[in-house]
């Protein structure tokens, strides 16, 4: 049954990527309409520079630009840079930028607000940024239309992540003299993309309408754009069969609903377009709460887990068991080794009960060996379910979970500030280098309260930071591999986290909607190029 899924999912995904080229070759682009989506849950804001929170990206990138987009092989691409010179040293950039390009409230796009963007905002609060840009010591500003990066070290990875997405660009005179977190644009935002934001119904949608100033001539092709909030998941499968709704990604529609929508005429699906993210399920632990100091008591709980049956029952077929901090998807690069700590065991339960009685928590009288709260991801019912299947392998371990689900505001807020948890479950992207995606959630200097998915089970160690801190300079790709080895291996071994599966994600989208997925980035990109056959 599983592999019929994955079968079906392959099929659809090439009849998908084939029936775009054919829009794309043999209609005329129109220009018009309105094209609602979908996106869940519904963002606590609208601040891509402030939040890497999964919902806030799929709004705000159609408002917010990046410096350069990406191709289908992470071939950078220009946007607001419209070409770049990078020095042999590796040490200086020099990009020279669009000219014309307005913000949506007028003022002109120069130099002066990609220097202000870098350096005194994606720097300073964006999670990932922060040490993504790091090496960035200075950007110069030598005329409105050349900016030129210094770099105290050579950083390969840093072009791929000056994407709208990862970089937003804002503007100067909007944020100076305000905190760039209390500043009133994260829920109305301003930038220079082909919509602007009108309106915010909380509980309902999002407006963005067609920006007629954009610089990129004849675009966008769309009249507006709807982001719709429908918390329930039926309700979503219901809008979209009845055509009500034209776009659905990362999992707003259930994938026990994909095959039968898939099937209609009127409806198509992909799993393309999640390549940029490499997203990974797992359960987190607060390393600083008792029992979860002890490697060994988060050990048990890894080898209880029984990861494929999560991705056969839960996510119905979609997804690939994970091994490890790294995901499979950077095998290409020789960078993923599964030559890690396994937890896999013949009789998961037994196994992981001896462990917990050696590791010196028994069971009380009442069979309770300790009492936990698991606070579950609050992006939709897969989640609900995850956190159910979790609490029933928990209770067969003698620990007794009370579930927890609350708004993404809140589970974040407690999660990356007050640290008020003990078990959760979360999913992170693993993006397209180490450095990006994965540094955040293990090095010590990511342990940064108030700021949202980096390293919130606060578990570090001198080894590993010193890994990644080789990583990221390393140059020679055979080196780089034997550093990535030995930091999977001893955080599988440490087990702050447990590991779950690599996910698949759908996009489902009406027939009529061309140029659904153009890249790598999915529905982080920008829509300026979709239109719909009217």
């Amino acid at each position: 049954m599983i592999l019929k899924r994955r079968t079906f999912g392959a099929l659809a995904a090439a009849a998908a990527m084939s029936s775009m080229l054919v829009a794309g070759a043999g209609h005329a682009q129109q220009s018009g309409g309105t094209m609602v989506m979908v996106t869940v849950p519904e963002p606590p804001n609208l601040a891509n520079y402030l939040s890497t929170s999964g919902p806030i990206g799929q709004v705000s990138t159609k408002v917010y630009e990046g410096l350069i987009n990406l191709g289908w092989d992470f071939e950078i691409q220009p946007s607001l840079a419209k070409s770049w010179e990078v020095s042999e040293d590796g040490l200086s950039i020099t990009f020279n930028l669009q000219e014309g390009v307005t913000f949506h409230n007028g003022t002109p796009f120069t130099s002066a607000d990609v220097q202000y963007s870098i350096m005194e905002v994606l720097r300073e609060i964006h999670p990932r940024n922060a040490a993504t840009m790091r090496p960035i010591t200075a950007v110069e500003t030598p005329d409105p239309m050349t900016a030129i990066f210094r770099l105290s070290e050579p950083a390969p990875y840093l072009m791929v992540a000056l994407n709208a997405y990862e970089s937003p660009i804002v503007s100067k005179a909007l944020f100076e003299g305000t905190d760039p977190r209390d500043n009133p644009s994260a829920n109305a935002p301003v930038g220079t993309g082909p919509f602007t934001f009108v309106e915010w119904e909380k509980g309902q949608y999002v407006r963005l309408d067609k920006n007629e100033n954009y610089w990129r001539e004849g675009q966008p092709y769309l009249d507006r754009i709807v982001v719709r909030f429908i918390a329930d998941a039926s309700t979503r499968t219901a809008a979209m069969e009845a055509g009500e709704l034209h776009y659905a990604a990362f999992g707003a529609i259930p994938n026990i609903d994909v095959p039968r929508l898939a099937a209609m005429d009127e409806i198509d699906m992909s799993t393309k377009g999640y390549e940029y993210f490499a997203p990974m399920t797992q359960l987190q632990f607060n390393t600083t709460r008792a029992p979860f100091d002890n490697p060994d008591v988060r050990r048990a709980l890894a080898t209880a887990m029984d990861r494929q049956f999560v991705i056969d029952n839960i996510w119905y077929g979609f997804g690939k068991a994970a091994t490890g901090p790294i995901s499979s998807n950077f095998a290409a690069a020789g960078i993923y080794t599964d030559d890690v700590p396994s937890y896999a065991a013949d009789d998961r339960i037994a196994t992981a009960n001896a462990m917990l009685d050696e590791a010196g928590v028994p069971r009380g009288a009442d069979g309770i060996r300790f009492k936990i709260t698991h606070d579950m991801t609050p992006y939709g019912e897969e989640w609900r379910r995850f956190g159910e299947y979790t609490k029933q392998v928990l209770a067969e371990l003698g620990i007794e979970a009370d579930l927890r689900y609350e708004d993404v505001g809140t589970w974040l807020k407690r999660v990356y500030t007050d640290y008020d948890y003990d078990l959760s479950s979360n999913w992170l992207f693993g993006l397209p280098d180490p450095v990006l995606g994965v540094h955040r959630q293990y090095h010590s200097n990511q342990i940064r309260q108030g700021t949202v998915f980096v390293n919130g089970t606060q578990w570090s160690s001198p080894e590993t930071d010193a890994l990644m801190d080789q990583a990221t300079t390393e140059t020679d790709p055979e080196a780089r591999a034997v550093q990535y080895a030995e930091f999977q291996q001893r955080v599988v071994e440490a087990s702050p986290i447990i590991f779950m599966q690599e996910l698949e994600f759908v996009t489902v989208y009406s027939t009529k909607l061309q140029n659904a997925i153009t890249g790598p980035m999915g529905v982080y990109n920008s829509f300026a190029d979709m239109w719909l056959e009217q």
